[in-house]
């Protein structure tokens, strides 16, 4: 699979992916939601960190829900 692209309309996309898979409070869907709306390096930073820290197959139903949408 690919690496994931974390601009400001894929990191929305991902963390409304995340949210139905892990609940709208988690710190990654948080980070990304943060990250999507400031658009700054460190939260950028920040949620693909905690993006790539998930388990993998949390991470693989996010984007093949995003590769879904497409």
């Amino acid at each position: 699979m690919n690496e994931p692209v974390f601009d400001r309309a894929a990191m929305t996309r991902l963390a409304s992916a995340l949210s139905f898979i892990k609940g709208a409070s988690d710190p990654t869907v948080l980070a990304l939601k943060a990250a999507a709306a400031s658009g700054s390096a460190s939260d950028t930073k920040k949620a693909r960190t905690l993006f790539l820290k998930l388990r993998t197959s949390d991470r693989q139903a996010a984007l093949a829900m995003l590769d879904s949408d497409d």
